[in-house]
């Protein structure tokens, strides 16, 4: 935006004596009276100096968030606070503003879809120019006898892909989850090599931008991780993997396939030992193009509450990251901080567990039990309580445009990307704040 310059006068020329003065004395005065002149000139000049450069600055350097919050449909609406009614979202929830291309949000934008939620396939075309990575849930790479073999084309959907890439710029990542026995694969060099060329080769064929690679979860569940050896051949496999996505050519023959991976949460304030800790990303920074850290289910059934507490947020981004250092905040550009689009819903007698809900979900919820909508200000997240039929309590936990523009905020102070699990589960109007 262009700014407007302050005019300033510039003092005019003291009229000439045509009169020669011979005193001294007249000099000096002259020269004093100049200099009075002059200081007030040189304070205002410095005075607006001063300001054009803060404005500049701000203007260069302010939040993406902040700087698009006023053009989101929510803001216009007032709707991004922790007042809110159950009346609003009911109304709102499905308007945005009229330029769904425009990005708020500047730092990358991860989100997931899911093939068994066909919502997700349509908002991802909707919001494509919102994203700057799309990773549908598409394969596993399982065993299979003495072998291995990659299953999920059959749920590739190429003339979405193609619809994609018409409209919007967002890379196509596939999500790949390693099902496969760890210690066969991560011991034995022709079962690593056959698992990085089925990838590759996957990703030739269908004409991807690289994958999303979940597997640390998979290798702490068969508790290979607690052993030195295995987490260093664990981290092996991951670079090699990275090094041979970033050597082959992309369907373009200018970009490199991306590796982004899925790191979860620390799971106390004290890393356990099997958690992805600060060595594990800097040992990776190198070979991977971004950590999608899923920093969602906080809680659950059998101990409800919020899905994401703010403060466990900040306290999961300082411990993977540490200090405010250089290489900290390069490391820092690299993570996506994961923010769900699901709810929760919890029974709060005990044994009766509760589950995930969807957007649709949530609103009938709503426009059934009208009820009122209160903020957590600990957690940072929107709930309700209400009786069911049976006369059971319940508390849905779901997310809201404060609580989503909190953890924007929170993201970009850090510098860091998002992820979003996943796309068809949320509000249309979430995604006016992207």
């Amino acid at each position: 935006m262009a700014k407007k310059r302050d005019r300033r006068s510039t003092p005019t020329s003291a009229n000439r004596n045509s009169r020669a003065e011979s005193s001294t004395q007249r000099d000096q005065r002259i020269g004093s009276d100049s200099d009075r002149k002059l200081v007030p000139i040189l304070v205002l000049f410095f005075i607006v100096s001063v300001a054009v450069s803060v404005i500049v600055y701000r203007f260069k350097y302010s939040s993406p968030t902040h700087s698009g919050e006023s053009h989101s449909y929510g803001n216009q609406r007032d709707l991004v606070n922790a007042d809110m009614n159950y009346q609003d979202v009911l109304t709102e929830n499905s308007k945005v503003s009229e330029n769904t291309s425009r990005r708020h949000y500047d730092y990358p934008v991860l989100g997931y879809i899911t093939p068994w939620n066909s919502r997700g396939y349509e908002l991802a075309k909707r919001f494509n120019s919102k994203f700057t990575h799309l990773s549908p849930v598409w394969y596993d790479l399982k065993s299979q006898q003495t072998s291995l073999v990659l299953e999920g084309r059959h749920n590739a959907d190429r003339g979405w892909i193609s619809e994609l890439r018409k409209s919007g710029d967002a890379l196509i990542l596939p999500r790949v989850v390693l099902e496969a026995s760890p210690v066969e694969l991560l011991t034995k060099k022709k079962q690593r090599n056959k698992a990085i060329n089925l990838i590759v080769t996957e990703c030739k064929e269908m004409e991807y931008d690289g994958i999303v690679l979940e597997s640390w979860s998979r290798w702490v569940a068969y508790g290979v991780l607690h052993q030195p050896s295995m987490r260093n051949l664990a981290l092996q496999f991951i670079k090699q993997l990275g090094d041979a996505l970033h050597s082959a050519s992309e369907r373009n023959g200018k970009q490199q396939l991306q590796l982004i991976y899925v790191i979860g949460p620390p799971h106390s304030e004290k890393p356990q030992e099997h958690d992805f800790g600060p060595k594990d990303l800097e040992s990776l920074s190198e070979a991977v193009d971004g950590f999608s850290l899923m920093t969602y289910d906080f809680s659950s059934p059998h101990n409800p509450g919020p899905n994401a507490p703010l403060k466990w947020i900040q306290v999961s981004l300082s411990m993977l990251l540490g200090s405010s250092s250089n290489r900290a905040k390069s490391l820092a550009r690299k993570i996506l901080l994961g923010i769900n689009f699901y709810g929760n819903d919890f029974s709060l007698s005990r044994g009766l567990g509760g589950g995930a809900i969807l957007g649709r979900d949530y609103l009938a919820l709503l426009e059934k039990h009208r009820p009122g909508l209160q903020w957590d200000e600990n957690s940072g997240e929107h709930f309700f309580v209400y009786v069911d039929d049976d006369g059971i309590r319940h508390a849905v936990f779901y997310p809201s445009l404060k609580s989503i523009s909190l953890r924007l905020e929170e993201a970009h102070s850090w510098g860091c990307g998002i992820s979003i699990w996943e796309i068809g589960q949320g509000l249309d109007y979430f995604f006016d704040l992207l």
